[in-house]
């Protein structure tokens, strides 16, 4: 009993001791954190895409909520080619892109900037499916901003975004990763968001958001079919922006609006650009789109759901150069195409740069 008794009372001032330690070691640790707090999380993982002879270093941010490495750079390979194919390069030398997680779906809260060779940040959710990856548009679109100098004056802020709008469903086709058919589908259902309303007094001077973004694309709209009409379909919007890029305008320098003008024109040898931006800039012009949509062979069903494309429309070549980048004439199919919008079978894929993963490796987590 008293040999137990002994045990007892040893163990208990044993217990007694390594709680006052223990208790001390905490206190300290805890004074030192306040004194000194970590800034730093846990290291992110950079994983390196080489296209058409960019490089493109992707850094995922899990903090908030984990995403798939692989559906994450899946996505980015995706929205790199598509632009790749429409510009026929890869627009910039360099691009860091940070993809920030967030707890839910969806991608959100592109932005794109000229600094360090070109910087994007997108927000993905970590509930994105692979298919909600697929069918992101706005990854692409922040990429197309890559492929325009950054204008010098909020009054042309419309053309960075107008162009970004326009092009972006046009490479995602050209790339095998989307349908002519749907985009034909929002584009009458959102190109009259573009026109003019009461009070417009022009591009430059009315801001809007409607204006910006779809006047910008409604501005490219034109400017393309109208270059195809008079090069006879054998040059297009993407060879008047493929000039601009080739001049060294990408969002790295400031132009001014009329510079990248002149030389898109040069590069098709027009004057389609500047002509359309005169009579454009200082006052609201009306496009009547129902009458373009039907000579590009481009009808809509009574419901809007249905989209119905002519081959033997007027300008049915021009519409399909439009989305193929090549001319197109009626040997390639007569008659109609129909399919609604959940049509998700894609066009014949242009000839195209591919991405390849060139490597991962760890840093520094930096906000």
């Amino acid at each position: 009993m008293v040999r137990m008794e002994s045990i007892l009372g040893l163990r208990k001032s044993l217990l007694e001791r390594f709680r006052k330690r223990a208790c001390s070691v905490f206190l300290g640790l805890s004074f030192f954190l306040l004194l000194y707090p970590s800034t730093s999380k846990a290291a992110d993982v950079t994983s390196t895409l080489l296209i058409a002879g960019s490089r493109i270093d992707v850094t995922i941010d899990t903090s908030e909520a984990p995403l798939s490495q692989t559906d994450v750079m899946q996505w980015v390979k995706n929205a790199a080619e598509s632009v790749a194919t429409y510009y026929g390069r890869f627009p910039v030398p360099h691009l860091t892109l940070r993809v920030v997680s967030f707890d839910g779906s969806g991608v959100r809260h592109g932005t794109t900037w000229g600094k360090d060779g070109g910087l994007i940040r997108i927000f993905a959710g970590s509930k994105t499916s692979p298919q909600d990856f697929a069918d992101d548009w706005m990854l692409t679109h922040e990429m197309v901003h890559l492929a325009f100098p950054s204008m010098m004056g909020d009054e042309h802020h419309w053309i960075e975004e107008g162009s970004a709008v326009y092009v972006e469903p046009i490479a995602r086709i050209r790339a095998g990763h989307w349908t002519a058919l749907e985009m034909w589908h929002d584009l009458v259902r959102d190109m009259p968001k573009g026109q003019p309303k009461t009070g417009d007094e022009g591009l430059d001077h009315t801001h809007t958001w409607g204006r910006t973004y779809w006047g910008g694309a409604l501005f490219c709209f034109v400017a393309d079919v109208e270059i195809r009409k008079q090069t006879k379909n054998k040059k297009g919007l993407e060879d008047a922006l493929r000039g601009v890029l080739d001049a060294g305008g990408d969002i790295r320098v400031d132009w001014e609006l009329e510079k990248a003008l002149k030389i898109g024109d040069q590069a098709v040898g027009l004057d389609v650009l500047e002509k359309l931006y005169a009579e454009w800039k200082d006052k609201p012009v009306q496009v009547d789109l129902p009458a373009m949509w039907k000579e590009l062979g481009v009808e809509v069903g009574p419901d809007g759901a249905t989209v119905t494309l002519n081959n033997d429309a007027p300008l049915a070549a021009i519409r399909r150069a439009i989305e193929m980048g090549t001319p197109a004439t009626k040997s390639a199919g007569k008659g109609i195409d129909s399919a609604s919008p959940s049509n998700k079978e894609p066009a014949a894929r242009a000839a195209r740069p591919l991405a390849v993963f060139a490597g991962r490796r760890a840093g520094s987590n930096q906000s």
